[in-house]
C-alpha cells in the first residue's frame, strides 16, 4: 500500500481486547519512527519528538493520538530493572495439563494471570502447553511459587523448570520498520 507522501506503509488491523474491529490505520515511515523513538524513550517532550521525527509539533501529536487510538500505542510505562529491586532468578517454566479443552485452557490462564511473579505467559504449541517467565528474588522463593501457586492449580500434570544465568539479548522495543 502506498501513503500520500509516497513512502511504503503498513496497514494495521487491530483487534481490542474486547474483540472489537477497531479501524485500519496506515502506518507510514513518519509513524514508524515515531513508534520507535517512544520506545526508546516513552518521556520524552512532543517537541522533541517532533524534532526527531521531522514534523512540526502538532502534526506530531495528532499522529502519536491516532496511534494511541488505534491502539497501536497501547502504554507508556517506566521499564525497572529487576536486580535493582532484588529479583535476582529468572526462570522459564514449562507446563502441561492434563486436558487442553478450553475448559481447562481458560481456568489455568485466570489462576496465572493473578501471580504477581509471572511476568509472560504463553500458549503454545509441541511438548508442552504454556511457557511463563516468573521473576523472583531467590530459589526459595521459585520454590515457594511452583509448590504452594503453580502446582495447586487445577489442571496442571507436568511442570519443567530452567533458570537464565544472564541475559544475552532483552528488548522491550519492537520492530516497527522495513525487516529485511
Amino acid at each position: 500500500m502506498i501513503d500520500l507522501s509516497g513512502q511504503i506503509g503498513i496497514k494495521y488491523l487491530h483487534i481490542d481486547t474486547e474483540e472489537r474491529i477497531i479501524p485500519n490505520l496506515t502506518i507510514d515511515a513518519i509513524d514508524q519512527r515515531i513508534l520507535s523513538e517512544l520506545q526508546q524513550d516513552g518521556r520524552i517532550t512532543n517537541h522533541d519528538l517532533a524534532g526527531r521525527v521531522g514534523l512540526s509539533p502538532s502534526p506530531c501529536l495528532r499522529r502519536v493520538r491516532q496511534l494511541e487510538e488505534a491502539g497501536i500505542i497501547r502504554n507508556y510505562v517506566g521499564l525497572v530493572d529487576p536486580a535493582a529491586v532484588g529479583l535476582q532468578v529468572s526462570a522459564f517454566i514449562r507446563v502441561r495439563l492434563d486436558g487442553q479443552d478450553d475448559r481447562h485452557l481458560a481456568a489455568f490462564e485466570q489462576m496465572i494471570a493473578g501471580f504477581p511473579e509471572v511476568m509472560e505467559c504463553y500458549l503454545m504449541t509441541g511438548e508442552c502447553d504454556y511457557q511463563l517467565r516468573v521473576l523472583v528474588a531467590s530459589l526459595a522463593e521459585f520454590e515457594e511459587f511452583l509448590r504452594q501457586k503453580l502446582t495447586r492449580i487445577s489442571g496442571v500434570s507436568q511442570v519443567t523448570s530452567s533458570f537464565a544465568l544472564r541475559p544475552i539479548v532483552y528488548r522491550t522495543a519492537i520492530p516497527v520498520g522495513p525487516r529485511g
